[in-house]
């Protein structure tokens, strides 16, 4: 039988985790785990290493108590919910035990009059969706994988899209959170209602703290209510019509809910036809839909840019397929990456890459890159020894005061990449909250900025 990274058989660690959680199906050792299943940890983790377990608590209490054994044993955990992102990020580094919140997953509370809701972790965000709908209400992100994903992993990995155009960020959404801490105290910050700021840094620092923190175990959102109408227009054209399209659009009175500039393979691969495009979205009463959609369209057109509208059925379609294809990617080896540039450099960027999206005001997008081929060529290209293998397109963004993260990759293109391409002067106060949180370092160690 394997031994794990602190030479306990994991026997050993399964007998012990048992008596937390009791029910037999909710601890899988690793060589009875699927084989999907298994592939999609193996992509969060170093190679040759294989955890030893994972554990299905059902409860706070029972998740506090195996983050409570895992300190006590030095257990190095990776904390997952459904594992959409386990792709994302740095690769955790000898991993003990995953312990999932998957099952940790009911609502709390819907305060309806109130606007809030609060729910564990492990719920998906395709049920929490269905279930804010009755009232006629939404939680304002648009995630990868809405499906699959889990509240607690779209926070922990800060994972929102196009919608932050009108309401911000997954810190901008967040009210409260509940979390284990390493040592398995049960910890909580902020509160039930909008006005409560009790608390917001703990919420800040862990959005998109891939686990490195704390074990998030409940949340509370803001919630808005769900519009009467909407309406999507989408301009294809000449890159330079495109982009003055995006600088008339930023500056105007216009409130589109999600607006986005998508790369010329994005396009076509969507049927929206040539060039670079523009995608905008309006939701609000009909009127305003119908006027402000009119109102892109005319711009489009003295820039002659090809335009249509889309509504109903056929929006919908096109947001899925657009989520669809910016999301899925055609072989393993293609690497998909986080960027972040000044949004007057968008349309520069998009030019030099093949599918891509950026958002018009944010400067936030994603990028997919063909092979480790390419990234190569660009490093022979730079032909400078010290430069990370996305040198070329990393160094072209930082210019442009951005930034050039990897999400997902092959694993063997991980162990060689920089992952996320820090370059600012916040490591040694990182490091610093990483040691006061986790002071033996068992949650997802090597996940995070340099190393974490």
């Amino acid at each position: 039988m394997k031994a794990m990274s602190n030479d306990k058989p994991q026997g050993v660690c399964a007998s012990e985790l048992a008596s937390i959680v009791g029910e037999e199906n909710a601890i899988c050792l690793w060589e009875n785990i699927e084989l999907s299943q298994q592939k999609r940890i193996q992509q969060a983790i170093a190679s040759g290493n294989s955890p030893s377990c994972i554990v299905y608590p059902r409860s706070q209490e029972q998740l506090a108590a195996v983050i409570t054994k895992a300190h006590a044993n030095n257990w190095r955990v990776l904390p997952c919910g459904s594992g959409s992102k386990l792709s994302w990020g740095g690769l955790a580094k000898s991993i003990d035990v995953v312990v999932s919140t998957e099952r940790i997953n009911q609502l709390i509370e819907h305060a309806v009059g109130d606007l809030t809701v609060t729910v564990e972790a492990g719920m998906k965000f395709s049920d929490l969706q269905a279930l804010l709908a009755k009232s006629r209400q939404f939680l304002a992100l648009d995630p990868t994988a809405p499906e699959s994903a889990t509240i607690g992993g779209i926070v922990a990995t800060g994972d929102t899209g196009s919608l932050r155009q009108r309401y911000g960020s997954v810190r901008d959404q967040l009210l409260g959170i509940t979390f284990v801490r390493a040592d398995g105290e049960i910890a909580k910050a902020g509160g039930r209602v909008v006005k409560n700021v009790a608390g917001y840094d703990l919420m800040k620092l862990f959005t998109g703290s891939y686990g490195t923190l704390g074990f998030i175990s409940q949340l509370t959102f803001r919630l808005y209510p769900l519009a009467e109408a909407s309406g999507t227009v989408v301009l294809t054209g000449k890159a330079e019509a495109v982009s003055q399209a995006a600088d008339i659009l930023r500056g105007s009175a216009l409130t589109p809910v999600q607006a986005d500039l998508l790369s010329t393979k994005l396009v076509s691969s969507l049927g929206l036809g040539q060039g670079l495009g523009l995608i905008a979205r309006f939701q609000s009463i009909s009127e305003s839909v119908k006027e402000q959609s009119n109102r892109v369209l005319e711009v489009g057109q003295k820039l002659g840019l090809n335009g249509a509208i889309f509504a109903d059925g056929d929006e919908a379609n096109l947001w899925q397929r657009l989520q669809k294809q910016i999301h899925t990617t055609a072989t393993e080896s293609v690497i998909t990456c986080k960027i972040g540039v000044l949004p007057t450099a968008a349309v520069e960027i998009l030019t030099q890459v093949e599918l891509g999206l950026i958002h018009i005001s944010s400067g936030l997008g994603l990028l997919q890159l063909e092979s480790k081929n390419q990234v190569l060529q660009i490093r022979d290209e730079l032909g400078s020894a010290g430069s990370d293998a996305y040198g070329g397109l990393r160094l072209r963004t930082q210019a442009n005061k951005g930034f050039l993260t990897i999400l997902s990759a092959p694993v063997a293109v991980k162990e060689q990449i920089d992952v996320w391409g820090y370059t600012g002067n916040a490591l040694p106060l990182m490091r610093r909250i990483k040691e006061q949180f986790d002071s033996k370092n068992i949650l997802s160690p090597g996940r995070f900025v340099g190393g974490i």
